[in-house]
């Protein structure tokens, strides 16, 4: 499992899932994602966004972080927040924002909740428009980057990430479409 930048070729992939996931795709542009992974099978198991916001001097943000429910509790997440910082840092960041509905999954990191009023302006109105649309319970919460810290867990976890099982998608079936398969006719029937 690794976590790289998102290419150009992962951004049907990923509007698919934060739309599957109900996240923020507002501004979207996959250049601003990565994504975690599975080196073996090659699949797609979580990814994060770094957006900057240039109106009131540069402010960092991440944002529409998830994970597909195959690989959650496997680290993923906390690789791919982890990825998003270093991110930021090499941008010159040592402050980040977000805007979370899972405010004690990212305390595990080092985030802490802050007042609204201490948030720049452009977040106070993302975090009024995140609230009435996507996130209502959405909380302001702020880390500095070098406070960052990964619990163990998600490390060990991380090397041995692997989908689980589950239920897959029931194959689809003739009258899944409305046709009686007893009664249709085919155009290439030969009537055998």
């Amino acid at each position: 499992m690794y976590v790289r930048d998102a290419r150009n070729r992962d951004e049907v992939w990923l509007l698919d899932q934060i739309e599957a996931m109900a996240l923020d795709e507002t501004a979207f542009r996959s250049r601003d994602y990565v994504i975690a992974v599975d080196e073996r099978s090659d699949e797609r198991a979580g990814f994060g966004r770094i957006r900057i916001h240039k109106d009131e001097g540069d402010v960092c943000e991440l944002t529409s972080i998830g994970v597909l429910e195959a690989w959650r509790g496997q680290g993923v997440g906390a690789h791919v927040v982890e990825r998003l910082l270093q991110e930021a840092t090499d941008q010159g960041f040592e402050i980040v924002y977000t805007l979370s509905g899972e405010p004690n999954y990212l305390a595990q990191f080092g985030f802490e909740a802050i007042d609204e009023a201490d948030l720049p302006a452009v977040l106070q109105d993302r975090l009024d428009t995140k609230r009435g649309s996507l996130e209502p319970d959405a909380v302001p919460m702020i880390l500095e980057v070098e406070s960052f810290s990964m619990p163990q867990r998600f490390r060990d976890a991380f090397k041995a990430a692997a989908a689980e099982e589950g239920d897959d998608e029931p194959e689809e079936s003739a009258e899944d479409f409305g046709i009686d398969p007893d009664e249709a006719t085919y155009k290439y029937d030969t009537g055998d």
